[in-house]
């Protein structure tokens, strides 16, 4: 596709190549969660690199485009399925940045907006907002339809911290050193998460480095188009990470692929250089357990029927689909399942529950019942959004079926 793209944005070329490699085929169609829900062109992602590429271009407004740039959940899924190689994801995080700046948003919009960019990259914040979501949800239906959706988020309770040395030791022969990065929002609502990847690791013979001064990787921001904040967030971590490493490791998918988008988001700035290479040294942990190799676990304590759910930004984003299912197989007493429509989307998506509480619920719903089809004993994730939004679905049908992060129930086997 032929663009006149003029921009002295530093992330302009990178944008323009993903609009001139789209050759309109369609195969991203049925691979897109909000045109199989929607139907609409426009809500393709074909659709819209024809939309965002015209704003580039001056020859529509933004705010004609922009219904349906926000409905993109930015799942990847068309990277995936994209048989001419599309980085479709250069283009929508740096378009949503671009763009970003001469936004005019509603005064709700507005405030919804500021609270997510204020709290969820913080967790001391976080916490206490979400120990404020009680009293919330007493009035709940004198708050605005925003207000009330983030509120349905959040757990009645919030868990217990599960605290972690700053160095965790290998067991028997040291095979690595990594450092392991907490998370900002799985710190609060799943703090079990990070204690257990650090203690897989551990039981593997990796030497697990906890720096306490870290802090959020700045996806969340990227990703709804706060480069600057991204940015300024995002460096806090260039400085407390060691040298020393093999790998620095994530838990948390959307902070993988994030990370991941360091090369561009950090481009023409002046520590573009060292952001490049803590995202090349980042894994997920089941990437880097996969390359290490699993020290063999005992097993559950009973044979288990394990349904894995792929994370959009683990699968499309970041091309993991093999490792996490490996090791699931090599571990005693766990028989693995297929979900149906694996590659689609659960609605989760960052914030995307609060920005399109619509098609997020569908999709939602779509995928618990895909899961519920399989009759699993227990669900299985790498990301604390995807988790939160299975959760939040098998309630609204009362079904009990426990979720859980890969590591939680890896060391579950260790531990039998």
């Amino acid at each position: 596709m032929r663009h006149n793209i003029q921009s002295d944005d530093p992330r302009a070329p990178e944008m323009g190549q993903a609009i001139e490699n789209c050759v309109h085929c369609g195969f991203c169609l049925p691979a897109c969660p909000t045109y199989n829900i929607l139907g609409e062109e426009m809500d393709s992602p074909r659709g819209r690199i024809y939309l965002m590429k015209n704003v580039l271009e001056d020859a529509l407004d933004v705010e004609e485009a922009q219904p349906y740039i926000d409905r993109c959940l930015g799942c990847m899924a068309c990277v995936t399925a994209c048989p001419s190689g599309v980085a479709y994801g250069d283009l929508l995080v740096g378009y949503r940045s671009m763009v970003e700046k001469d936004r005019k948003r509603p005064v709700m919009d507005t405030v919804t907006r500021t609270m997510i960019c204020e709290t969820l990259p913080y967790p001391n914040r976080f916490r206490m907002a979400a120990a404020t979501g009680k009293i919330g949800k007493a009035v709940k239906p004198l708050l605005p339809d925003t207000f009330a959706t983030m509120l349905d988020l959040l757990p009645d309770t919030l868990p217990q911290a599960k605290p972690l040395p700053d160095i965790l030791p290998a067991q028997g022969e040291k095979r690595g050193k990594v450092a392991l990065l907490l998370g900002c929002v799985q710190q609060v609502l799943a703090p079990e998460i990070a204690y257990s990847a650090a203690h897989v690791l551990s039981a593997n013979g990796v030497e697990v480095v906890i720096p306490k001064s870290q802090g959020c990787c700045g996806s969340i921001l990227s990703h709804v188009g706060e480069a600057d904040k991204a940015v300024s967030v995002a460096r806090q971590n260039f400085d407390v990470i060691p040298d020393d490493i093999d790998a620095i490791i994530t838990t948390a998918a959307g902070c993988g692929s994030g990370i991941d988008e360091y090369e561009l988001l950090f481009k023409g700035q002046p520590d573009e250089e060292q952001a490049t290479n803590f995202a090349h040294k980042t894994m997920d942990i089941s990437a880097y357990l996969a390359k290490i190799g699993l020290r063999e676990p005992k097993g559950l304590d009973r044979e288990m029927i394990v349904a894995y759910q792929d994370a959009c930004h683990l699968y499309h984003a970041q091309g993991i689909y093999d490792e996490p299912r490996d090791l699931l197989e090599q571990t005693p007493n766990i028989t693995l399942v297929d979900i149906p429509d694996a590659g689609m989307c659960c609605g989760s998506a960052g914030t995307y529950n609060i920005d399109q509480p619509e098609i997020a619920n569908q999709l939602g719903q779509n995928k618990v019942e895909n899961i519920l089809s399989v009759e699993p004993d227990v669900v299985v994730s790498g990301n604390i959004g995807c988790m939160t939004q299975i959760k939040v679905h098998l309630e609204h049908k009362t079904k009990t079926l426990p979720v859980m992060h890969i590591a939680q129930l890896l060391l579950m086997a260790y531990q039998n």
